[in-house]
């Protein structure tokens, strides 16, 4: 599965390449990302982290996975990764699921919330699945705005470490009838 370049109004969500580690290393060795994610994600984050992330992923593609990952850019902007969305098909169920970060600086501005509505499109629209899950730490209220912004149902939570010390991860659906109804 290739990842499409996707368009917003403020962005651009282009596939994940090996020379946006930089700026990945820049914005994502950051404390205040990493508390909310899971402990699989190392910490203190090491000088590699972003480079042997995207080669992991782009090996992982290679190799089968059917997974799209993007970086966001903004249009106005000079082309630097602010952020990363990648999606994970599970094709046997017609399901999948998603995670996203956002740089600090970019936080409160409706940035991700924009992004991942045309994820969302290209999920249901384009891929046409019926439904996928999303997980976040239960402190981080940004990524559950983002997700009741974005037609998800909380439906529970899941066992997932993360750096914060939170054992639980709050566990969303987000549906293909109820993303269509809303678009």
């Amino acid at each position: 599965m290739d990842t499409p370049t996707l368009q917003t109004s403020r962005l651009i969500l282009r596939p994940l390449a090996v020379t946006d580690a930089p700026a990945i290393q820049r914005h994502f060795n950051n404390w205040n990302i990493i508390k909310n994610l899971a402990t699989v994600v190392p910490w203190p984050y090491p000088e590699d982290g972003a480079e042997s992330f995207i080669r992991q992923q782009l090996a992982k593609v290679a190799a089968g996975e059917q997974s799209c990952h993007w970086v966001l850019v903004l249009r106005s902007g000079d082309d630097q990764a602010i952020g990363v969305i990648s999606f994970r098909l599970q094709a046997e169920s017609l399901k999948g699921n998603r995670g996203f970060w956002l740089a600090e600086p970019y936080w409160n501005q409706g940035l991700m919330t924009e992004a991942i509505e045309a994820v969302n499109d290209f999920v249901f629209k384009t891929l046409g699945l019926d439904s996928f899950h999303v997980l976040n730490a239960p402190s981080n209220v940004g990524s559950r705005r983002v997700k009741q912004k974005t037609g998800a149902e909380f439906v529970g939570y899941a066992e997932l470490p993360h750096h914060n010390g939170e054992r639980k991860a709050e566990k969303w659906k987000v549906t293909r009838a109820s993303w269509l109804a809303r678009s």
